[in-house]
């Protein structure tokens, strides 16, 4: 093991570098998530005629496969049907499918837990369906639905390691071409490695429990 060697700067901005773009990739995926994560949600929690049993089967579905797999269907799959997308947009669209169906349930059940007897008395005041979601039934789910969407983005995060079996240029994939010069590095960058994930995942879940308290 060659910690002195390991940890020089270069090679901790190299690792910086990928850690950046690892949090870039999962802000996008977590943006495209929640926002069709919410859609299909809003879907099943309505029970819309057949649009909600289509919806739940295909969410069902995602989520029982493994995420490499999409991970894979994105880049090699799609441009063999003129879908061509670039390694960072393969990666975010393999991470948004697949998180969007986690999402979608974490949302549904977030509502499901709000009782009934709260939309019949917002509807009964003059309130539109619409309204009382808006304005009673969503900001009760919120609190919540908090601490499991964070969680969900936790994972995210470390799901993007994941993609460096596309040559995803991310922290995974930067540190395994560190030891690859040197395997005295192999151990000092593994560390390094887990002290940055562990740095960023500890902040979001102390930040969801800040968010819960202001909620």
């Amino acid at each position: 093991m060659d910690f002195a060697g390991a940890y020089t700067w270069i090679n901790i901005r190299f690792l910086l570098e990928g850690l950046l773009l690892t949090l870039k990739v999962a802000l996008v995926a977590s943006l495209f998530s929640f926002i069709i994560g919410a859609v299909l949600g809003l879907i099943r929690y309505l029970k819309i005629p057949v649009l909600s049993v289509i919806v739940g089967a295909v969410i069902d579905i995602i989520r029982n496969l493994p995420l490499l797999l999409i991970i894979f269907f994105t880049y090699f799959a799609l441009p063999q049907i003129g879908i061509r997308l670039t390694i960072f947009w393969s990666a975010v669209a393999a991470l948004t499918i697949f998180e969007s169906a986690m999402l979608s349930e974490i949302i549904r059940g977030g509502l499901n837990s709000i009782p009934i007897g709260q939309t019949e008395a917002g509807v009964s005041t003059g309130l539109t369906y619409g309204q009382t979601l808006w304005y009673i039934v969503i900001p009760q789910a919120l609190r919540a639905m908090v601490p499991p969407i964070v969680s969900q983005i936790v994972s995210l995060i470390k799901d993007t390691s994941l993609a460096t079996i596309i040559t995803l240029p991310e922290l995974t994939h930067h540190v395994r071409i560190v030891y690859g010069q040197n395997t005295n590095y192999v151990i000092p960058m593994f560390i390094m490695m887990g002290l940055l994930y562990w740095i960023v995942c500890y902040s979001l879940s102390r930040f969801s429990k800040k968010l819960e308290k202001v909620l």
